[in-house]
């Protein structure tokens, strides 16, 4: 289904970054992707592969497992409003999920990031449901999309390049397949590996390397 005829339904793609590295990370994803799709709504249009990723920043922690999906998403009476409703959900499932705040970089039960809504370039105030719980952080917090950091982080590119390598977010100036050949030059290959592949109709990853 084309963009357009998506929004004449009222519905608009989003795309979410998927991360966890406690417990059994590659059963936590599988679950947050079912969590997502079930959310009210939504539909789920695609799944990428899952990665095996090196920590960044905090490096004393186990690897993580990463992964994106594609939704098409109520699309709001504006963008901002589609944004935020999509946003509040995430973090709704996030805490559901267990999700703890600790410090920046440091491990995740289930990190649900809004990496991309639409053709819309976002820069939007959060509502208290998607606030923080870390204290350390501004009472004021702001949505921005497409997501601030994901251009420049491979272990969020390798996955969208999957389902989108052609597509070019707002003020990107360039394909997500570019920026991950880019990201990946800097980074090496090795910081990224695909170890299954998503199965819909059993609705679970599905191992295709040793990981």
């Amino acid at each position: 289904m084309t963009a357009r005829r998506r929004a004449r339904r009222g519905r608009i793609r989003a795309y979410v970054g998927l991360g966890a590295n406690l417990g059994d990370a590659t059963a936590t994803l599988a679950a947050g992707v079912h969590a997502l799709a079930a959310l009210p709504g939504v539909r789920l249009a695609g799944v990428s592969r899952l990665y095996a990723t090196a920590p960044v920043g905090v490096l004393d922690q186990p690897e993580f497992r990463n992964a994106v999906v594609a939704l098409d998403v109520p699309a709001g009476p504006e963008p901002e409003t589609g944004a935020l409703a999509l946003l509040v959900a995430l973090k709704g499932l996030e805490r559901a999920f267990g999700r703890r705040e600790r410090g920046r970089w440091g491990p995740r039960e289930l990190d649900l990031d809004l990496l991309v809504f639409g053709r819309h370039a976002l820069r939007v105030e959060r509502p208290a449901a998607a606030l923080s719980d870390d204290p350390t952080k501004p009472a004021a917090q702001w949505l921005e999309v497409p997501h601030a950091g994901a251009r420049e982080r491979l272990f969020v590119l390798a996955p969208l390049a999957d389902l989108a390598p052609g597509l070019r977010p707002p003020g990107w100036g360039e394909s997500v397949a570019t920026a991950r050949s880019r990201a990946e030059a800097a980074e090496g290959p090795a910081a990224v590996r695909p170890v299954a592949a998503w199965d819909a109709t059993t609705g679970a990853w599905q191992t295709t390397t040793a990981g």
